[in-house]
């Protein structure tokens, strides 16, 4: 018997697109499973889900004991998690998450990394189940670029991510009108963070800035001002991450807050 099921969403992004191009993505390693390992010493069951069923890809960037307070230990014991445990190979595509049904799931984990800004973000099946999980008021816990998952519970979820591509935030203003995040407190991954990636990894800049996008959307952002510094925010059922370094916080918190609902 185990305490109840998590829904991990996971995303098949590789790429993102970038001004002049496009940038190698993934998921990252330490916000995938630190929390699913949490998790599941807390007495969890994990389910993991991505658009079209695939494992997620790792981003290389994150497989790296830097991202395990330099512990190589941890982050042998990670990678071999995430390569063999079979909560992470079982993988299910989002549509037969939803067949399957919402109601045995006690709560929802959005890892980050940035390929949440690619598929989930847009994701009709993502946004069908992040809206289940509002309206059952069910914990729910996104990681650094994570929480940009939200956006896909507006009704025009693509149409505003074209938009915020463009430079319109007029029209994407206009498309969010029906979110149901609006006036929630969240963090999510820094500009000044993003700056950094842009910078040393990406070489290219975005195309639009995490916090600037939940905002516009009608999200309340706080940031911490500290670069990578561990920070995370709850509101109500919602519990987001700012970054790599949140990854405990998170687990943490969510996994208070599976109790507080199962007591």
């Amino acid at each position: 018997m185990t305490k109840g099921k998590v829904l991990v969403l996971g995303s098949n992004a590789t790429r993102v697109e970038v001004q002049g191009g496009y940038a190698d993505i993934g998921q990252y390693l330490n916000e995938t499973v630190v929390p699913v390992m949490a998790l599941i010493a807390a007495g969890y069951e994990i389910v993991l889900a991505t658009p079209d069923g695939g494992k997620p890809t790792i981003d290389p960037v994150s497989d790296s004991p830097m991202h395990f307070g330099d512990d190589v230990a941890a982050h042998e014991r990670a990678r071999a998690f995430y390569e063999s445990d079979p909560s992470m190979n079982a993988v299910l595509s989002l549509g037969a998450v939803i067949e399957q049904g919402l109601d045995q799931f006690a709560g929802l984990f959005v890892p980050g990394g940035h390929a949440p800004v690619v598929d989930l973000m847009q994701d009709a099946d993502a946004g069908a189940i992040l809206r289940h999980f509002h309206r059952a008021s069910k914990p729910t816990a996104l990681l650094c670029h994570g929480p940009i998952a939200l956006i896909a519970a507006m009704a025009q979820a693509p149409a505003f991510r074209a938009a915020l591509i463009a430079g319109d935030e007029a029209g994407a203003r206009k498309l969010a009108g029906d979110w149901p995040y609006t006036g929630y407190r969240m963090t999510i991954f820094s500009a000044s963070e993003e700056a950094f990636v842009e910078e040393h990894v990406f070489k290219a800049k975005m195309h639009f800035e995490m916090p600037q996008a939940l905002g516009i959307a009608g999200g309340s952002v706080i940031v911490t001002p500290v670069d990578f510094a561990p920070h995370v925010v709850t509101d109500r059922e919602l519990i987001t991450g700012q970054n790599p370094g949140s990854d405990h916080g998170v687990a943490k918190a969510l996994i208070e807050a599976l109790g507080r609902a199962n007591a």
